[in-house]
């Protein structure tokens, strides 16, 4: 499975989101509104309200916002191949996403580089890119799929590779970990104590290390489709 991919052509990815509020009645103006009119569906078939159905607010790009991104990527360093893992994060949103947008238009070299996380292509890419319009940047090729192509977009998907076709399955990075035997450290948060973790206890360098242990889980579950063995932690930089 993927054995011909080169793993130094790959940007891994994750990112963290929060609501733009933390409470559904701290929200101003129409937004409030607008929330219950984006929930209506949600809100008869589970039989929650939209103040109740808020806590998955952060998950919406018209209602959150981008506090994390973490990024991976290997490289050969005296022979040896090492995983150099960058995160880009904070509260102004549209200085990271600038620093963010910046270093993934350097290293987009046409159809030479890929990206890759876990339902990227369902959340995180479309995230980053709504979101990067929102603060009126400017989208690099490699996450602008105007006009392209299914087989010109640059993106894979750890979760649509182990579908095989499934359109129905849905498997998470966690299952995926503890399937192929990848070593993780000891969990510390988990994504829904995010928001909690950001708004209660302004805790970004504790949600920076849970996203920067997603993305280097996603680098080495693709090494395992390879049937390579992960990478240990002693060849992990973070910088």
């Amino acid at each position: 499975m993927l054995t011909e991919l080169d793993l130094e052509s790959i940007l891994f990815l994750d990112i963290e989101t929060v609501p733009r509020e933390f409470h559904f009645d701290q929200l101003e103006g129409d937004w409030q509104e607008l929330w219950s009119e984006k929930m209506r569906f949600l809100s008869e078939r589970e039989g929650l309200s939209p103040e109740e159905l808020y806590e998955r607010a952060g998950i919406y790009a018209e209602f959150g916002k981008i506090i994390c991104i973490s990024t991976a990527i290997f490289h050969q360093v005296k022979g040896e191949l090492c995983l150099r893992v960058k995160s880009f994060y904070g509260k102004d949103e549209k200085a990271l996403l600038t620093e963010f947008l910046d270093m993934l238009t350097r290293f987009d070299r046409g159809n030479q580089r890929l990206l890759c996380g876990h339902n990227s292509k369902e959340f995180d890419i479309p995230y980053i890119a709504r979101r990067a319009v929102v603060c009126g940047l400017q989208l690099p090729s490699i996450i602008n799929l105007t006009g392209k192509k299914p087989w010109e977009v640059q993106h894979l998907d750890t979760m649509q590779m182990w579908k095989f076709g499934d359109y129905k399955h849905f498997t998470s990075l966690k299952l995926l970990a503890k399937l192929f035997d990848i070593p993780t450290p000891k969990e510390d948060i988990a994504g829904s104590d995010v928001a909690r973790v950001f708004w209660e206890q302004d805790d970004l360098e504790r949600i920076k290390a849970y996203c920067e242990r997603d993305t280097v889980t996603v680098a080495r579950l693709v090494q395992r489709f390879q049937n390579l063995e992960p990478i240990h932690n002693d060849y992990i930089e973070v910088v």
